[in-house]
């Protein structure tokens, strides 16, 4: 996705009000999510078409579709994106790239071995590099390389402009091993997700001084260590192309040439069609056109008639009337419907040869290593009540929500219960038991124990500091008669006064009449000014027909709109966003991992006995034990409280590419209707999604995803921090765009990257998981489909899930296809 900066004066002001209470830290139902038992989890398998090396032809060009031209090259800085990503890949040394289950692998072409080898009194680690390691000038990959980095990192020198410094202000020092080949990293403060460090590695001739850090590797990387180099980059083309590399000592690259192509989601299927590109994300309209593709064989383009596309659903009595009017007497209406038919025409003819060509290509298919969530803004209105917060979590049915994405696509259907891994990720575990299964009757039992009733629209607020004009004349009349009384006045001055009263009385009557009039008045205004929103992007639940009737598509995933980059690979977007360039000390207060042990085993008592008193969960974590709840047939009408209706502000993307998520839109607010929640849905560019309404707050409720990380203590942090005051009195949310989170979670994060043992680590995580399931401000949905188009004949690309690219393996299987760009289009 883009990243785009965010003035600070735009950042909402810290709310005064806790995001939580301190019982939802401390309820029984947490302990269910640190129990010694793991659950066993299994991921989507990549989708690659594999295939061995001398299987694969030598030579021929790749085209491979990104959304658009990378702004950067260098990954560390605040505007690096995905295409960044996919071609450092190709160029530059990743050290312990993801494998297919989600996890850190040493990279041998890169690495002999590196292990810690000192804990006490410091933590040290060392690195012994594959002596054939060179740079593309032929200089060794070695120590200065590594310093040079950490001290662009560090965040010690605010020359260089960086977005993130996790890990690297840890270190205390770098110094060469017994020869050049190792590199010895000493740690001032324990870090277990030390190999995120150094990855991607940037020669020292990039790292080692401010201007070729922050301007000279935005658009070149002269010197590169990788299976390809960089040769060019192509504004005006959109491209970036890569050649094999002559200095690469791992295995050859099969593939001459790779050339990153921008092209717009839109813009894919006529691309895949015309050759332009072999490999691209698709969404799943475009997917579904391959299948029927391969499905109708010789059809389409050859005058054999197909089921589908344009004309396919015209009738026989809609044909012979078209055929009628162009050939009957009237000359006017014969024109214009033998101009119909004709664009008709071809339209169904230029469709037919689309078709004819994507029978050349295959769709992969996997889960994308990213899940989409409903966020809720904790920072004010209803949602700074976790009560409320709650019941909208548990009025989901998330079941419903998955397989209505993942089940058309042929896709494993099951809702994603951690905030911190995927299935299939060692550490993943269900976490959500910590918050509750879908119950209406619960969720109703949360809104009434926090005021929301059906009569609360209707009511005078409580806590009003100033009244209503006629309130204000009764106060001034009674202080006048108090007056009156201290001063002993006479009895005709309070006759006097009293016939003033009966005036004034006459006059409220008159006032009151008015207002009436100018409500009425309002709304019918208000009712022109409703449709002119509905027209403008919005419409309020319950007005319109009822969300979530009809069918919803899977998420497209070619949009990468809606997933926002991690902190690791696009270098901690919030603090770009917000202008806050320099680094952020991670500085740790936490409790000790013996406390962390005792109070999960105190919860987990807890919740053995709460659990034998109430089904689906914990008594006390959903609502006070007593609550009474109301009926659980659908609530009618939006619920109120103070004189307000229950109404969220549900923010969405209105773009072309963005339908399935509208889909899950509709749905999750057709499941709040039923419990009394009103949604007021308003949809937005997508170039302003995120920039103008997730970042700066400006929203209830929004849906937008994550992206998988092999690191979660690191990772995650910034996305889950407790927010702080700023000293300009903003607030510094980091990549917390939901504004909820407590010190606690904070501690568990900052423990579990100081702990060097690694099923220590993974319990820290779950116990953080579970606690920001309590704290619902983020409802995980469902782990994103992955859909690639790519050309038959390739080998070894497509849908990776988890795991890297080994882009020295990427080729075409069939020779000839391998030999000339004219004879693949054969």
């Amino acid at each position: 996705m883009s990243h785009v900066g965010v003035p600070r004066g735009t950042v909402r002001k810290r709310r005064s009000l806790a995001l939580l209470t301190a019982g939802v830290l401390t309820i029984p139902a947490l302990a269910g999510c640190s129990s010694d038992s793991e659950q066993t989890s299994r991921g989507v398998p990549q989708d690659i078409a594999p295939a061995a090396r001398d299987r694969v032809a030598d030579g021929s060009t790749v085209n491979w579709a990104v959304d658009a031209m990378p702004t950067t090259l260098n990954a560390f800085q605040a505007d690096a994106d995905g295409a960044t990503t996919r071609i450092t890949g190709a160029l530059l040394p990743t050290l312990f790239p993801m494998d297919a289950a989600g996890q850190p692998k040493l990279n041998p072409d890169y690495l002999e071995s590196a292990k810690i080898i000192e804990r006490e009194p410091k933590q040290v680690v060392l690195y012994k590099l594959n002596q054939q390691a060179v740079w593309s000038d032929g200089r060794e990959i070695g120590a200065p390389d590594f310093v040079a980095q950490w001290r662009a990192l560090s965040g010690k020198d605010s020359a260089f402009w960086t977005a993130r410094n996790s890990g690297y202000e840890r270190i205390e020092k770098i110094e060469r091993g017994a020869d050049d080949l190792q590199v010895r990293v000493t740690f001032a403060k324990p870090y277990a997700d030390w190999r995120s460090l150094f990855s991607p590695l940037y020669p020292k001739e990039v790292t080692g001084s401010p201007d070729t850090f922050n301007d000279g590797a935005r658009t070149a990387l002269k010197n590169t260590a990788g299976p390809f180099q960089l040769k060019s980059v192509s504004k005006a083309e959109g491209t970036v192309t890569l050649t094999r590399s002559p200095r690469w000592w791992g295995e050859k690259a099969k593939l001459d040439s790779i050339v990153f192509r921008a092209v717009a989601p839109k813009d894919r299927t006529k691309a895949l069609a015309d050759g332009t590109v072999h490999i691209t994300d698709v969404d799943a309209t475009t997917a579904d056109r391959i299948t029927l593709a391969l499905r109708d064989g010789g059809n389409g383009g050859n005058g054999q008639p197909l089921t589908h596309g344009p004309g396919a659903d015209l009738t026989p009595a809609a044909a012979l009337r078209s055929w009628a009017l162009a050939n009957g007497s009237d000359e006017e209406q014969a024109e214009i419907a033998q101009a119909a038919r004709e664009k008709n025409r071809k339209a169904v003819v230029a469709y037919g040869a689309e078709q004819k060509a994507l029978r050349g290509y295959a769709v992969r298919k996997s889960l994308e290593p990213a899940y989409t969530q409903l966020a809720l803004n904790g920072e004010s209105g209803p949602l700074a009540d976790d009560r409320v917060r709650r019941a909208v979590a548990r009025a989901l049915d998330r079941q419903e929500l998955a397989e209505t994405v993942l089940k058309p696509l042929g896709l494993p259907a099951k809702p994603l219960g951690s905030h911190l891994a995927l299935a299939g990720q060692p550490g993943y575990k269900d976490g959500s038991g910590a918050l509750g299964d879908q119950n209406t009757k619960e969720a109703q039992a949360l809104l009434a124990d926090a005021g929301w009733t059906q009569g609360g629209a209707a009511e005078k607020p409580k806590d009003t500091k100033a009244g209503s004009e006629a309130e204000k004349k009764d106060k001034d009349a009674e202080d006048k008669k108090k007056d009156a009384d201290k001063e002993d006045a006479e009895k005709t001055e309070a006759e006097e006064k009293k016939t003033d009263k009966d005036e004034e009385q006459a006059e409220k009557k008159t006032d009151k009449t008015d207002k009436d009039e100018e409500k009425a008045d309002q709304a019918a205004v208000g009712s022109d000014e409703s449709a002119a929103s509905r027209a403008e992007g919005l419409y309020i639940v319950g007005q319109d027909d009822k969300p979530g009737a009809g069918p919803v598509q899977a998420p497209d995933a070619s949009t990468a709109t809606q997933v926002l980059a991690p902190s690791r690979a696009a270098a901690a977007q919030s603090l770009a966003l917000l202008r806050q360039a320099s680094a952020v000390s991670e500085d740790s207060t936490s409790t000790t991992t013996a406390a962390a042990e005792a109070a999960s085993k105190a919860t987990a008592q807890n919740q053995a006995s709460a659990q034998d008193k109430q089904p689906g969960g914990a008594a006390g974590a959903y609502a006070p034990l007593g609550t009474a709840a109301p009926a659980p047939a659908s609530v009618k009408g939006p619920l109120g409280k103070d004189g307000k209706t229950l109404t969220l502000r549900f923010v969405l993307p209105s773009g072309p590419g963005s339908q399935s998520l509208r889909g899950v839109g509709d749905r999750i607010a057709a499941m709040l209707e039923k419990i009394g929640i009103g949604t007021e849905i308003t949809k937005v560019p997508d170039e302003s999604y995120f920039k103008d309404h997730i970042a700066s707050g400006d929203y209830d409720l929004a849906l937008y995803s994550w992206p998988a990380t092999a690191y979660p203590a690191t990772d995650g942090r910034p996305i889950y921090a407790k927010p702080e005051p700023a000293t300009d009195g903003s607030l510094l949310v980091e990549q917390n765009y939901t504004r909820v989170g407590t010190d606690h979670i904070d501690q568990l994060f900052d423990q579990a990257v100081a702990e060097l043992d690694e099923k220590a680590a993974r319990e820290l995580m779950k116990q953080a998981d579970a606690r920001i399931w309590a704290a619902a401000g983020s409802i995980p949905l469902f782990q994103r489909p992955q859909l690639v188009a790519v050309d038959k004949k390739l080998a070894n690309v497509g849908a990776f899930g988890f795991a890297a690219p080994r882009y020295q393996d990427i080729g075409f299987t069939d020779r000839q296809a391998a030999g000339s760009a004219a004879d693949r289009k054969k």
